[in-house]
């Protein structure tokens, strides 16, 4: 089984949308939209409650409270890589 690495950062970027900071370094994408059509995610529909996310302890996931929350491994399989910039 594939090594899922912690989370070390989260982000909101835009609407429905997270930027994720795993341990190896690696920044993925992650887009929520597909979760707000589900009664239990109804909540980030509103922007200062989704801006309120944070890391779990211990990095393996974020949440919003004790019923709004998403795993590492759900982050890391379903966000999209961004790509470094490389310095000249």
């Amino acid at each position: 089984m594939e090594q899922i690495p912690k989370i070390m950062a989260i982000k909101t970027v835009e609407k429905a949308q997270l930027r994720v900071t795993f341990e190896c370094g690696t920044e993925k994408l992650y887009d929520c939209t597909k979760l707000l059509a589900r009664p239990e995610f109804e909540l980030l529909k509103t922007p200062a409650f989704f801006n309120g996310v944070r890391v779990d302890p211990g990095g393996y996931g974020i949440s919003w409270n004790d019923d709004v929350d998403i795993s590492e491994y759900e982050l890391w399989t379903n966000g999209k890589t961004v790509p470094t910039v490389k310095s000249l």
